[in-house]
């Protein structure tokens, strides 16, 4: 049985071989879960040991496939709640991430399943992020940043790629959300800022960085 850190090991190395290639550094996951590196290395020697991953001193490390299964689970998890707090207990989507961070490591398959069956099934978090199923299979999604996004489209938000809960507020005080319609009305060519319509109704100014952030179909 894995410890609550080394199941946040996992679930880290996991998002960020998505990113950087199979193989991720030591001083990559050092950075993202603000921990010395020498630390990092005990962690990962210690997954090593118990075959959850295959760790090289200089190149990195990557999840074998009883890691990767793990860390979909708790990744399967942390969604499926996120879904629960915002659906049935109307958290809003800026409050759900650090709940369900601590809801994640819950033991109980069956209780998950029941979950999962509760809530209907659902495909995707209130973060438009993908739920895997039981298998570990993710819903097939394609999505595009809004800041890829030319001048006089319009497209849907479908998710985001920032899930702090400041990055959250701001959207909603400007107000988007998923599902709504964007229209690209003008994008700043200095510092690529642009212009949108929201659904028809109001004009909102966004800063490049948080239309990188924004995921559109």
């Amino acid at each position: 049985m894995q410890t609550f850190t080394e199941e946040n090991y996992l679930k880290t190395i996991f998002f960020l071989s998505i990113d950087i290639e199979v193989w991720v550094s030591t001083n990559a996951l050092a950075e993202s879960t603000n921990t010395r590196a020498a630390s990092v290395s005990d962690m990962l020697k210690r997954l090593a040991e118990k075959g959850l991953i295959n760790y090289q001193k200089y190149r990195g490390v990557r999840l074998t496939e009883e890691g990767e299964r793990l860390a979909l689970l708790v990744i399967r998890k942390h969604r499926l709640w996120e879904v629960f707090l915002a659906e049935k207990l109307q958290f809003g989507w800026d409050e759900v991430h650090v709940i369900a961070e601590e809801l994640e490591h819950i033991r109980s398959e069956r209780l998950v399943e029941k979950l999962d069956a509760f809530l209907g099934h659902p495909q995707f978090d209130p973060h438009g992020d993908p739920i895997p199923d039981a298998d570990g299979q993710m819903p097939a999604f394609r999505y595009r940043k809004l800041s890829e996004i030319n001048e006089g489209n319009t497209v849907i938000v479908t998710g985001v790629s920032e899930h702090s809960s400041a990055f959250l507020q701001h959207l909603d005080k400007s107000g988007i959300m998923l599902g709504c319609q964007v229209k690209v009305q003008e994008i700043n060519r200095f510092d690529k800022s642009i212009h949108v319509l929201i659904d028809n109704q109001q004009t909102v100014f966004i800063s490049h960085e948080v239309a990188k952030n924004l995921l559109v179909k």
